[in-house]
């Protein structure tokens, strides 16, 4: 089966191409994940803004998942030279990659298909690939929390913070384990759709629309014992005020605890700070506003709850390393793209 994109009409903007390396031993559920989001993502009219491909490192056929069964794999290495952004899922058989931190021929010959400037993302495991083959080298990167330190020790010459979700690094992108891809891939979204989109995509999946890449990979409390407190009913209430100035005592009062105790429940179940929870939340709404209306900076910067236009500036100058002018004129562009 040939690896050629598929023809498209005069007129029509091409699809951005992610190409998904499975590899033997790959987790099934962190295979299909580039799918689901990429495949969800749709511009005005429903235009599907992604073409997703599944390839392996051999000619097309089955490859080996850990379940028990196989998937049958259309696509052989060379689509990975037709890829935008290549997707390196997790493997729980990468062999000497994992064992001595250096590619199998296989594995090298598939990635000297890949061309120059493509955008390479790494879900868990799959950090290891991209890790051997050097593209992690002075970089910062994530994987599973449980293979930090032995990735930190195989690859020296790699920032390793097992405290993150997900790392974005410009044309390198790595993210922690499991549902941690599906973060990354909607960031991945956001960040070149804007967030009107990636909600779509997440409300599609039934997910939440952004979790912080610098939110921590391991939450005490995720899930709460029973009978005990939580401070869902404080983060529901500061959502329908986040215009307004929110204290930490007004927070800690919503679930009748002390500061000190709401403090420390709060990190435990959604493993930031109340302060930088709720600078998240701002963001996210400044990105909302800027993306869907025509409001002036002061007025959006008020109804984001960060007060002045020169404050909200300065916390997304930090967040996502843009204005919110040149932001607004980038997704206002691509939205009537």
């Amino acid at each position: 089966m040939t690896s050629a994109r598929q023809p498209r009409r005069q007129g029509q903007p091409r699809q951005h191409r992610v190409v998904v390396l499975a590899l033997d031993g790959c987790i099934p559920f962190e295979l299909g994940i580039p799918q689901r989001i990429f495949g969800r993502a749709a511009g005005p009219g429903g235009r599907k803004l992604y073409e997703v491909v599944t390839c392996s490192i051999r000619p097309p056929g089955p490859v080996q998942t850990d379940a028990d069964f196989a998937v049958l794999v259309g696509q052989g290495p060379e689509a990975l030279a037709t890829a935008d952004t290549v997707v390196i899922p997790a493997s729980y058989e990468l062999g000497p990659v994992f064992e001595e931190g250096r590619l199998t021929p296989g594995l090298a010959a598939a990635l000297g298909h890949l061309r120059p400037g493509t955008r390479l993302v790494s879900i868990c495991t799959g950090g290891y690939v991209l890790a051997a083959a050097g593209f992690l080298d002075g970089r910062r990167a994530t994987t599973h929390w449980s293979h930090a330190e032995h990735f930190q020790r195989m690859f020296p010459a790699i920032e390793v913070d097992a405290d993150v979700l997900f790392i974005d690094d410009g044309d390198v992108l790595t993210s922690a384990g499991v549902a941690a891809g599906i973060d990354l891939c909607l960031h991945i979204v956001r960040r070149d759709h804007g967030a009107a989109v990636a909600n779509d995509v997440a409300r599609r999946t039934v997910v939440p629309p952004h979790r912080d890449g610098g939110q921590a990979q391991y939450i005490q409390r995720p899930v709460p014992e029973p009978q005990l407190a939580t401070t869902s009913a404080a983060r529901a209430w500061a959502l329908d005020r986040l215009h307004e100035p929110i204290q930490l005592r007004d927070l800690a009062g919503q679930e009748s605890m002390s500061v000190r105790t709401f403090t420390r429940r709060f990190r435990e179940e959604v493993g930031v700070s109340p302060g930088q929870w709720l600078t998240q939340q701002r963001v996210q709404r400044a990105r909302q506003l800027l993306e869907s209306t025509d409001l002036p900076m002061d007025h959006v910067a008020r109804d984001a709850g960060f007060g002045t236009a020169q404050s909200m500036r300065q916390h997304l100058l930090s967040a996502l390393g843009v204005s919110p002018t040149v932001y607004r004129r980038t997704f206002r562009d691509t939205a009537t793209a």
